[in-house]
């Protein structure tokens, strides 16, 4: 019996070597139950409170212990500490909330002037257009990841969070895609995108909006309603009816189970018929067992619109989700009543853990004619932006 002890160890000792996480693979952050020790030659690196990473190197490879607070830890095993000391900081300091973020692709973080707003005042980054579906996969199974990975790694090496956009969308969609028409090729189309795009950045986005951190979300299906809350016609609704948002999910959550998902849509700034009809879908598709985590409300607002965003956050937050956030922020006129009145709505619901601005400034905004962000065309911040810092000082 004793001869078999160093055999029993040996096995417990492959095993674990055969557990350990691979290179570029999660390793610690604030809910996360996995393994912790990466492989050799690799490095658990803390990104930020919610996501370390083996990361190639070869200090030490335990992971940095999860920690509520949003700072953090000093030591130098740990990569690169979130940076700024705007109004991303200064949100999360006063509110508890997670972030305040931009959209962001290659060519803005090859902009001098907006990434230098990017890290000062911004703690998240969204993918505009390098995570949609014509951008990734414009033919069947072949993938341009050149611009989407250039995103992940800036924002890996400073410090923010990643925000997914988008996994499944009716807009955007390569003409290969629209041209389905059968069931089961359809659902398999799905799946295997869901499969390579998830499976690449798993781990490493806050929300897959659904569509997708470095606390990942993944917001996995975007825009699927109309006006009145019933189901848009597209490809997917055309051929699948609704069950192509549980498709969806369930492939999402298969392929990266760390992740935060979303569903998303824009319009659903005050408690109105697609706002109950986004609850309504949800709590139908998450009845058989939970797959949708957060709801996230575009904001596209006009000049005096911010006024529903309170009775919106929460009748989305009625929908029983952990999360609701407002995805794509901005406002025409930029007025600084109008940032102020969605910001205290986010603060009073519990349950809205960030708001992500769409843009830095007005000369790259896709409304730059309404100068709705809280930068001007030359990069200077506007009353709004001063009036947020002064409400969160």
């Amino acid at each position: 019996m004793f001869k078999l002890l160093p055999i029993v160890l040996l096995a417990v000792t492959l095993q674990h070597a055969e557990a350990a996480v691979p290179l570029w693979g999660q390793c610690g952050g604030q809910g996360y139950t996995g393994e912790t020790t990466c492989v050799s030659g690799a490095v658990c690196t803390y990104s930020n409170p919610w996501y370390s990473q083996c990361l190639p190197g070869n200090a030490p490879t335990t992971a940095p212990s999860p920690t509520v607070t949003q700072q953090p830890p000093t030591s130098t095993n740990q990569g690169p500490a979130p940076t700024g000391t705007g109004l991303h900081a200064k949100f999360v300091a006063k509110t508890g909330k997670k972030y305040w973020g931009s959209c962001a692709d290659a060519g803005l973080i090859n902009n001098a002037a907006n990434v230098a707003i990017l890290r000062s005042d911004f703690g998240q980054v969204t993918g505009e257009n390098s995570m949609k579906w014509d951008a990734l996969q414009p033919s069947r199974g072949n993938f341009n990841w050149g611009n989407a990975d250039t995103l992940v790694n800036w924002a890996v090496s400073n410090g923010k969070l990643i925000r997914g956009h988008t996994l499944v969308w009716h807009s955007q969609l390569p003409s290969w895609v629209q041209g389905i028409n059968n069931r089961d090729t359809l659902t398999t189309v799905i799946q295997d995108h869901i499969r390579a795009v998830a499976g690449r950045y798993a781990g490493k986005i806050y929300g897959l909006l659904l569509i997708f951190l470095l606390y990942l979300t993944k917001l996995s299906v975007s825009e699927i309603l109309n006006e009145n809350g019933t189901l848009r016609s597209s490809v997917f609704s055309n051929v699948l009816g609704e069950s192509f948002v549980a498709i969806a999910f369930r492939a999402a959550r298969q392929y990266d189970p760390y992740s935060k998902l979303y569903i998303n849509d824009y319009n659903l700034d005050s408690n109105n018929a697609k706002t109950q009809g986004t609850v309504a879908i949800v709590k139908r598709v998450n009845q058989a067992g939970k797959l949708i985590d957060g709801i996230g409300t575009q904001m596209h607002l006009e000049a005096n619109g911010a006024g529903g965003t309170l009775a919106a956050l929460q009748a989305l937050a009625g929908a029983g989700v952990e999360e609701v956030a407002i995805t794509e922020l901005d406002i025409k006129g930029a007025s600084s009543n109008d940032y102020l009145t969605v910001l205290n709505a986010c603060r009073q619901v519990p349950t809205c853990v960030g708001i992500t601005s769409w843009g830095v400034s007005d000369r790259d905004s896709w409304r730059s004619q309404n100068s709705p962000l809280l930068f001007d065309t030359n990069y200077r911040p506007k009353a709004a932006y001063n009036a947020l810092i002064s409400a969160l000082s």
